[in-house]
């Protein structure tokens, strides 16, 4: 997980890099270049993903829903220093386009202090002293027994789930429907033009 976000916030970086350098290269293609790339940088996924397998199990709920108010507040100060008072003029949009790489570098340089996600570490690598280790730096000293004892049932529970791939899970009739919904409402979101504003 942590390596993935590592991966992510310097792909952030070349995006903003990218947009940044728009302007003095005359290049709007530059623009369309650093927007794809952000585009499909995986960051609210993953986000979401690492703040509630790090978070102690009665602050999961709160520590997920604070990840959306703060993308929200970012969108919205985006947003505010988007006016032509402050970063929307001529001179200075291109700084604008390129504050993307701030949070992302931000990150990249606090993110290596962090453990990785105790459930990721017990359940896909195995290592259950790293657990351990990763949950006594998250949450401190204490007995945290119950927490890894639950991480295990739930791994115990995934052995006799089968995990489908992309493809087969396009291929699989039962979930058709639901897959259909997920793409039509993505692809909503995107084309409703709130990007745009």
């Amino acid at each position: 997980r942590k390596k993935c976000l590592l991966c992510n916030n310097l792909l952030m970086i070349v995006a903003a890099s990218i947009m940044g350098c728009s302007k003095i290269a005359q290049s709007f293609e530059m623009i369309l270049i650093g927007r794809f790339m952000c585009g499909i940088s995986l960051c609210v996924p993953l986000h979401h993903q690492y703040v509630g397998e790090i978070s102690p199990r009665k602050l999961r709920g709160f520590a997920n829903s604070t990840s959306s108010f703060f993308w929200s507040l970012g969108k919205a100060v985006g947003q505010i220093s988007g006016q032509r008072e402050l970063l929307g003029s001529q001179s200075l949009w291109p700084v604008l386009m390129a504050s993307c790489g701030l949070p992302a570098l931000v990150q990249l340089v606090t993110l290596p202090f962090f453990p990785e996600s105790p459930p990721y570490l017990l359940m896909h690598k195995g290592d259950q002293e790293g657990c351990k280790k990763a949950i006594r730096q998250l949450w401190g000293e204490g007995h945290h027994q119950a927490e890894i004892d639950d991480i295990m049932k739930e791994k115990a529970t995934m052995k006799n789930t089968k995990i489908l791939s992309v493809l087969e899970l396009m291929k699989d009739q039962a979930f058709r429907w639901q897959l259909y919904m997920i793409v039509i409402l993505t692809a909503t979101v995107q084309l409703c033009g709130i990007n745009a504003v």
